[in-house]
């Protein structure tokens, strides 16, 4: 659940903080006080589109800061965290996000700098957003199979998983099989091209590390004479009379003396000794050396003609030798199957068949689920508008797919990314009308009930932490606006629930009253947020039925609301224990 909310210079807020409890809470106010601005600065918190507009005037940036508690150790969230190197403890998850007046944003999770999109994957675990503008989303059919996918997630994922990884084979060799039937003539240019790519690299006989080894020479070759010097000077330094190792010769005779004199000298005699033959020895390596060197100007102009070849072939095939070898071991590999092209397309047939029968398979087994959950959606979504006063309408989930058609190389199954099936939902509002398509004759009402049983529906079985309702019940009044108040609190068992509404039935059924205001100071306008105790709620909910004036039988039937919210919800809470 979303605990707690900090705003900071967001469009007319200042500075604002608000705890949240687990059920119903309910934003109410006058129009334009705030109320969608609170939830736009959660949509942006969880990955929505940022823009400088949000800044409040005057400021530098807008922050936006929520603390998520986890109720379950196996939340979705925790698997996508752990995926993106993000730690959560104690079942909690801290998201922020700050938006400077340039446009640009910084997005933290659990202190951890993170793009955009990992804000918006791991937020959707978190909070579902339901607006006017989703309710629309059911107007457009695209939608309808993802809803139902969403629905039927526990079999109907595996499945359709089992699906995409054949139809990625599929449509790799698809794609192969395509670049083989291109025209003759640019399948002889690229043949020309490759091959004249493949002989330079195999002319210049690369071998690896050849360019590092290629320096370090040069590197002596011009540095010759210091070399020389050093090796020199070091020599002398440890070989000759008078010079190092003469010195600690007679420093180890005496100390051979010694040690027959006193055994304590032993190890400091026998430390010299190693040192001795170690010195010895790298006097030895430092004269072979010596006697190796030899200043060879044609061999610095080959080291830096190879090194110009090396040079000219990393610009045209890979940044280093490696690079250029994978390379030209993938275009000898092309070279080889264009050259033998009839014989690779006629395997690649065979394997596309196989392919093909496959997918078909995996296919119609997804779609045999899909109509399974769909009559499981249908009895659901039936109970749900029954109670919803929608009780004459039919619903029905149509499929319009190709699953059934045969496979032959004359019809091959256009097979896209999600299957087979087209899907989508039909209704019927009135009866002895015929079942039409919902986005062709739903109204604003209809829609908004229709959407709210399928987040009903799918908040029993779903994971996310909380749900925000934006004005979904505009339009509705009377019994309707009743069952839909009594809906959204049903959805606020099973998930905690956030929820703007210009209903008094809704506000009623609040476990938590946020009432939203504006106000002016020093010429500058910002919200507020106070959270009323029960005298201002009744109040509030007194002026959403009447208006301004509030009169003794306005406040009678607003307590009257309240009592009646209070019997439902502890006749709901005794029918879930």
């Amino acid at each position: 659940m979303l605990q707690e909310l900090a705003i900071k210079n967001f469009a007319i807020i200042d500075e604002l903080s608000l705890s949240f409890e687990k059920g119903l809470t309910v934003l109410t106010g006058e129009t334009g006080a705030g109320k969608s601005i609170i939830i736009d600065a959660v949509h942006l918190l969880v990955g929505g589109r940022g823009s400088s507009e949000f800044v409040r005037h005057g400021e530098g940036k807008a922050e936006i800061e929520g603390l998520f508690l986890l109720d379950q150790e196996q939340h979705p969230c925790v698997e996508r965290a752990r995926e993106f190197g993000i730690e959560i403890e104690e079942g909690m998850i801290i998201l922020r996000r700050e938006i400077s007046k340039s446009g640009k944003s910084v997005c933290r999770i659990n202190g951890k700098l993170v793009t955009i999109s990992t804000l918006r994957e791991i937020g959707g675990t978190l909070i579902d957003i339901h607006s006017q503008h989703e309710t629309q989303e059911l107007l457009n059919e695209t939608f309808h199979l993802p809803l139902l996918d969403q629905y039927g997630q526990q079999e109907i994922s595996t499945s359709l998983v089992n699906y995409e990884e054949i139809y990625k084979q599929y449509e790799t060799a698809l794609s192969r099989l395509k670049r083989f039937n291109e025209n003759d003539q640019q399948l002889a240019h690229r043949l020309d091209l490759i091959q004249f790519q493949y002989q330079e690299i195999q002319k210049a006989n690369l071998q690896l590390n050849e360019d590092e080894e290629l320096l370090e020479e040069k590197r002596k070759l011009v540095n010759f004479e210091r070399l020389f010097e050093s090796l020199n000077t070091s020599y002398q330094s440890l070989q000759g009379e008078q010079r190092g190792l003469d010195w600690i010769g007679l420093l180890m005779s005496q100390l051979e003396t010694a040690a027959e004199v006193d055994k304590d000298m032993e190890p400091i005699l026998e430390s010299v000794q190693n040192s001795y033959y170690m010195l010895e020895d790298a006097a030895h390596s430092i004269r072979d050396q010596l006697d190796n060197l030899e200043f060879n100007p044609e061999r610095l102009n080959q080291i830096e003609s190879r090194l110009n070849e090396i040079n000219q072939l990393k610009r045209k095939y890979g940044t280093t030798i490696e690079d250029i070898l994978e390379y030209s071991s993938k275009i000898e590999e092309e070279i080889e199957t264009i050259q033998h092209r009839d014989h690779h397309i006629e395997e690649l047939q065979k394997e596309l068949d196989i392919l093909q029968k496959d997918l078909y398979l995996e296919a119609k087994q997804l779609s045999d689920l899909r109509q399974k959950w769909a009559k499981t959606l249908t009895e659901n979504i039936h109970s749900e508008l029954k109670q919803l006063y929608m009780d004459k309408t039919i619903f029905e989930v149509r499929f319009h797919s190709t699953s059934d058609q045969y496979i032959d190389e004359a019809s091959p199954i256009p097979f896209r990314k999600d299957g087979l099936d087209n899907v989508e939902f039909y209704i019927s509002t009135n009866p002895g009308e015929p079942l039409k398509p919902l986005t062709k004759v739903a109204s604003g009402g209809e829609l908004s009930r229709i959407m709210l049983a399928l987040k009903t529906i799918f908040s029993k079985h779903q994971g996310v932490t909380s749900i925000i309702f934006d004005e979904v019940d505009t339009g509705v009044s009377g019994r309707v606006a009743q069952a839909i108040a009594e809906k959204i609190y049903q959805v606020s068992i099973h998930s905690q629930v956030l929820c703007i509404s210009h209903l008094p039935q809704v506000a009623s059924m609040a476990d938590t009253h946020f009432f939203i205001m504006k106000e002016t100071s020093q010429g500058r306008t910002r919200t507020k947020v106070k959270t009323l105790n029960k005298e201002e709620k009744i109040k509030e909910i007194g002026r959403m039925i009447s208006g301004v004036e509030m009169t003794d039988l306005t406040k009678q039937h607003a307590q009257e609301l309240i009592e009646l919210a209070h019997s439902i919800k502890q006749g709901k809470k005794s029918l879930k224990g």
